[in-house]
């Protein structure tokens, strides 16, 4: 129902350009995980098709991780240069020639550098566009972020759920295969770059400076380093347990298949959860709601301890907490700075720490796991993170913009 609303209200404050680039923000928005979320479910298939194993290909999920960091501060230095619709623009296109790429059959050599491409473009999007909502629904930034965190976490969700079906899917030749599969995940990005262009359409043109940009202090501020901090422990989070949920579920006896459906209904619930922030961030609340959203998450973890045979009840709890968790910290890059630029410096720095330590999460879980054979000590470790999350989210909560001392 929201997400409807979000238009409504948006369509109330600005003409159809407007609405029109809403679309398309909510249509990039769905390109921004599935390509990456339908890659799991398929590394089977894959590790087969190649001719190696799953363990040898895990480090195919963390390219796009590591791309976000080294690729996200060049960011907003490019929308500078050449202006924020012709770089956002450029990413899509090289996130479709990347996901292309990766499905060409031949050498793994176009799986590897096909998913480099697409995490590098990726990258750039996910930093430009809370700037995006900044300039352009300043006054609805809550709403618009929550509406486009749904569509990145709900096509992320659909993406994990059907790439496996897909690739069983009867063609002329046989099975349709992991190639065609990953294909389909950019089925909607030829929609987002047509939306896109036409949105810019009798926009005035933004064309960027061809002057060196001038330094803006972002990575001496405190108080970008304390949202950097919080984007880092809650992304970490949500790679912990969405790579290693459906493990846990089959140690505990449920089913392959249950145990996939499982790590879904959690992807599913981040929806509902990021849908939650705009009520959330307004009123009294607002001060300490980046605190609160990781208390579901610490009963849902140590309910898993506790009791671990209502499974899907702490897996609830864990998804709304982390769809909450990431509306919160994109709204954070437009509600703590004045401007958008601001906003554009501050999401690259963020960004680009935030998926470092993102991708430092799964790495000691699995270390974990190898030292102690168990489940405890790594659960043990998403529940300090969560407390860490809690402590920067008092201190982010609070009323101050960055770059103003």
């Amino acid at each position: 129902m929201t997400a409807p609303r979000t238009v409504d209200r948006v369509a109330e404050h600005g003409s159809s350009p407007r609405l029109l680039l809403l679309v398309a923000v909510l249509l990039i928005a769905a390109n921004l995980r599935a390509t990456i979320t339908g890659l799991g479910p398929l590394l089977a298939q894959v590790a087969e098709d190649l001719g190696t194993s799953e363990a040898a290909l895990g480090a195919l999920a963390a390219v796009p991780l590591i791309a976000f960091a080294v690729v996200s501060p060049f960011a907003h230095g490019l929308s500078a240069r050449f202006g924020m619709p012709r770089v956002v623009l450029w990413s899509l296109i090289f996130m479709a020639v990347g996901t292309i790429w990766r499905s060409i059959p031949g050498s793994p050599v176009n799986l590897w550098l096909g998913t480099a491409l697409i995490g590098s473009a990726i990258a750039v999007a996910n930093v430009l566009m809370p700037a995006v909502i900044k300039r352009d629904f300043g006054d609805r930034i809550t709403v618009v972020t929550a509406a486009f965190t749904a569509l990145l976490a709900g096509m992320g969700a659909v993406a994990s759920g059907v790439v496996v079906p897909i690739s069983h899917i009867e063609v002329g030749t046989g099975e349709l295969g992991w190639q065609g599969a990953l294909l389909w995940t950019g089925a909607l990005l030829p929609f987002a770059l047509v939306a896109w262009l036409l949105s810019l359409r009798g926009r005035p043109r933004d064309a960027g400076s061809t002057a060196r940009r001038p330094r803006t202090g972002i990575w001496t501020d405190p108080l970008a380093w304390q949202v950097l901090g919080y984007m880092g422990l809650q992304s970490s989070i949500f790679y912990m347990l969405v790579t290693w949920f459906a493990p846990i579920a089959h140690s505990l006896g449920r089913a392959e298949v249950v145990a996939g459906i499982d790590v879904m209904i959690y992807q599913l619930c981040a929806i509902v959860g990021s849908l939650t922030v705009p009520l959330l961030l307004r009123g009294r609340i607002k001060r300490i709601a980046p605190a609160l959203v990781p208390v579901l998450a610490i009963i849902g973890v140590g309910g898993l301890i506790a009791f671990p045979q209502a499974f899907l009840v702490w897996v609830i709890l864990c998804g709304l907490s982390s769809g909450s968790s990431l509306a919160v910290s994109l709204s954070l890059f437009s509600l703590r700075a004045r401007t958008h630029q601001a906003a554009g410096a501050l999401s690259g720095m963020a960004q680009s720490g935030g998926y470092l330590i993102a991708a430092a999460g799964p790495i000691l879980f699995g270390a974990l796991i190898s030292l102690t054979d168990g489940w405890l000590a790594p659960l043990i470790l998403v529940g300090a993170v969560l407390i860490g999350q809690l402590f920067l989210g008092l201190l982010v909560g609070r009323d101050r913009y960055v770059l103003e001392r």
